[in-house]
Parts: C-alpha cells; sequence; structure tokens
C-alpha cells in the first residue's frame, strides 16, 4: 500500500507514512497537531519533511500584499503542495482562485469543493477532452479556464462539450509560450482565435490570454530577460486584437507569473490591462509561498537585483521579506570516515533536479547544538546523502541533521504528509498531499 493510500485510509495515518512513530496508535491529521512531536526529539521516523507556518504564513502575507498593491489577481499553483488545505488557506488569504497542471490535479480541487480552476496546460485530444467533460460533468457550477495552444485541442474540446448537455461553461484561454507550449507568434494565435470565435456558444467560449514565463529562463540572464520581454509583448499586444473582435463588454483573464519573473509579468503586462477595464490580471506563482534554499533564493536575489518589490510606495526585499519554509531531517547513520557523514536520507525523500539539499543544523539528545555552515550533501543515493564535513567535525551517529531545500515542486511530491512546525519546530499541523 502507498503512502497515500495509507495516510487516507479509515482517516487515520498510521506508521506506514514517514514521520509518523513507528508502534503509535493510529490518529487523525488534527489528532497529531496535538501530541507535542519534534522533528528531532527521537520520537517521529526520520526522514520526513516539515513546514515552517510562520515563514508559510509571512510568505502568504507579503505576496497578497503585492499582489494587492498592483492591481492584480492570483490564482495560486497547486502543483506545488498539492495539499487541498493548503490551497483553501490561499483562498482564504485572498487568491481568485486555484492553478492546476492537469486534469487529475484538477479532480483533487473540485472534490475538496473549490471551484474556480485554471488548468495552466494543454491536455491532449480528444481522449483528454472527453476525461474533462466526464470530470466537469459532476460540477455544473465550476468555473473552469483550460490552456489552448492549437485546432486540434480547440475542435476535441468543442466536441466533447457537444457530446454532453451536462457540462458548466468552459473558458478557453490561447496560450503564448517560449521554451514550452504555446504559440510563438501572433499570426499563429489568430488562427487559434478564430477557430474558436467561429464555434463559440455561451458553455464554449474564449475567456483570455495566457503565457508561462519561467520556461523562457536560459544560463544566460541577458537573454532570459530578451526572451521574456518578447513573450510579454507579444501577450500585451494581443490583448486589444481580442477585444475589438468580442466588445467592450466580455471579461477577459490575461495571467501568467511564475515564482521568480512575477515582477516582469506585472511590470509588462499591467499598462495593456489596465486600459482594458473588463480585463483582470492574474498570477499563478505557487512555489513562493514555500521558498527555498536553492532555486528560488537565486531567483529572489535576482528580482532584487531588478529593483526588488514596489509595495506602497516602497521597494521591499524579495530576499529578506521571503522566508524558506520547508525542511527535511534526517539521522546520521555512519561516519565511515573523518571528513563524511552518511545520512538517511536520498532522492526518494528530497529534490535534486535544481540543486542539492542544504545542511543547516545539527541536533543532539533532543535539543539544537549548532548551525552547520561548513557541511554540504555531496550526492545522494535512493536512501543516502552523503554530507561532507569540515576537518575535526564531531558529528555522531544518531544526531539529526535540518536540511533546507532546492525546488518545492519536485521535493512535496515525494511525501504523502507535510507536518506543520511551530517556532520551536513542534509538530502543530499534518497537512496531507495529493500527488496521486
Amino acid at each position: 500500500m502507498s503512502d497515500l493510500h495509507a495516510a487516507t485510509e479509515n482517516g487515520l495515518i498510521d506508521d506506514r507514512v514517514r514521520g509518523f512513530p513507528p508502534g503509535n496508535p493510529p490518529l487523525s491529521p488534527a489528532a497529531i497537531g496535538t501530541q507535542g512531536w519534534k522533528p528531532y526529539d527521537g520520537r517521529m521516523a526520520l526522514p520526513l519533511i516539515s513546514l515552517d507556518r510562520r515563514a508559510f504564513a509571512g510568505n502568504v502575507e507579503l505576496m497578497m500584499a503585492y499582489v494587492k498593491c498592483h492591481g492584480a489577481d492570483i490564482a495560486p499553483h497547486a502543483k506545488t503542495p498539492m495539499s487541498t488545505v493548503l490551497a483553501d488557506a490561499l483562498l482564504s488569504a485572498g487568491a481568485w482562485g486555484t492553478t492546476v497542471a492537469d486534469i487529475r490535479q484538477a479532480a483533487v480541487l473540485l472534490k475538496a469543493g473549490q471551484r474556480r480552476l485554471i488548468l495552466a496546460n494543454e491536455i491532449g485530444g480528444i481522449a483528454a477532452a472527453r476525461r474533462l467533460a466526464a470530470l466537469l460533468g459532476h460540477y455544473p457550477d465550476a468555473e473552469f479556464h483550460i490552456f489552448v495552444d492549437s485546432i486540434t485541442l480547440v475542435e476535441a474540446l468543442r466536441s466533447a462539450w457537444q457530446e454532453r448537455a451536462d457540462l458548466p461553461p468552459l473558458g478557453l484561454l490561447v496560450e503564448f509560450g517560449a521554451g514550452r507550449a504555446g504559440l510563438r507568434s501572433a499570426a499563429a494565435a489568430e488562427v487559434i482565435l478564430d477557430a474558436i470565435l467561429a464555434i463559440e456558444t455561451p458553455a464554449f467560449r474564449l475567456t483570455g490570454i495566457a503565457a508561462y514565463e519561467g520556461a523562457a529562463a536560459t544560463a544566460n540572464a541577458d537573454e532570459t530577460m530578451h526572451r521574456i520581454d518578447a513573450l510579454m509583448a507579444l501577450t500585451a499586444d494581443f490583448l486589444p486584437k481580442i477585444r475589438a473582435r468580442i466588445g467592450k463588454e466580455r471579461p477577459l483573464l490575461v495571467t501568467s507569473g511564475g515564482s521568480v519573473f512575477f515582477d516582469i509579468v506585472v511590470a509588462r503586462l499591467s499598462a495593456a490591462v489596465a486600459a482594458d477595464p473588463a480585463c483582470r490580471l492574474v498570477l499563478r506563482s505557487g512555489a513562493i509561498f514555500f521558498h527555498d534554499h536553492g532555486i528560488y533564493e537565486r531567483g529572489l536575489a535576482g528580482l532584487d537585483a531588478r529593483g526588488g518589490l514596489r509595495i506602497g510606495g516602497e521597494t521591499v526585499s524579495a530576499a529578506a521579506g521571503f522566508r524558506p519554509a520547508l525542511r527535511v531531517w534526517a539521522e546520521v547513520l555512519s561516519r565511515p570516515e573523518p571528513q563524511l557523514a552518511i545520512c538517511g536520507m536520498g532522492m526518494r525523500d528530497v529534490a535534486m533536479d535544481q540543486g542539492l539539499p542544504r545542511p543547516l543544523a545539527l541536533y543532539r539528545h533532543g535539543a539544537r547544538l549548532t548551525d552547520l555552515g561548513s557541511a554540504d550533501v555531496l550526492r545522494l543515493n535512493d536512501q543516502h546523502a552523503f554530507v561532507t564535513l569540515a576537518d575535526g567535525s564531531d558529528i555522531a551517529v544518531g544526531d539529526v541533521i535540518e536540511f533546507g531545500i532546492s525546488h518545492p515542486c519536485t521535493c512535496l511530491d515525494r511525501h504523502a504528509i507535510l507536518y506543520g512546525l511551530d517556532p520551536d519546530h513542534s509538530v502543530t499541523a499534518a497537512y496531507l498531499t495529493s500527488f496521486g
């Protein structure tokens, strides 16, 4: 049985799930937050992943303040945590809706009660369109928008919607792209626009434009800015072309914005959106609420180099304002060499696609001992982390190391539970994830 199935069986969690103390009676997620467990006190099974609840709340407050200040909205991408509780928390904090990456993710959010979703992706052809229709047939009150960049997908979706009378309206977002999916020119977008407008009905219609600037990034910073600027210009310039075809009254969305270059999206698209009273700018940043000690740490340093965040007429440092909220905890299993520790954490527990985890602090006998600024993760195996140490290090077998991570989106998907910690690192919440 998978961790996910174990985590949800009869509504109780047991010791088949990372972190849960072996031999402990099964508990509900709510009860887990009342046990007083700590990742470093010897009771919890390691490795596990945790969320600094205070850091997360601060990240939410800062990002929502930024969005509101710039007259934009946000539909956070749920693929990062795939936690319905955290997705609901973002809605309660002011999010306009939620973004998903595929039909299965949409099912998770719809079953949890959310009704305004952006599927920020193409889904395939007629078979996929029918699968989407089969899902949405159960949610007639849903507001659902989906990316399209081909006549094939437009026709597949139209065919699926014609086959049934029980479906909610479907909104089509013409996607521009660079480096991934999406149309590469205004001429190509005109072809898609013509096709949509020729077959529109009240239940099947154009609702806006979409883009994703993060896929345009390259190893060269100047080239990245050039590519993103070109994509944003293409997106902004197409808005009045759409408006001229559909009239002034129809509401439209313009949506872009990941967690690294959202400031550029706001700077490049705000004027075009502001000039259209019936248009709404919607960011889709998701990982920003979790931050990290790697790719997003570097990304926010780059944002500050571009001028920082403008909020309420003041400049705020993104690197200082957002705080990494995720940690992975692991025990030292072996000290086979003077400058090497082997920890019980590997590729099955932590992301490595955008950088290796970073040792942060050492714990012994249930207490924090020291920072670990001089230690580094050299490499990972399936179940092991190879940690290089300074000369004379007294790290011992049984010690617990707190690691920062790089790239939340490919780290959280390894875990069925995200343990929420208060400031003294006591577990005060347990968030189930739904990665399937």
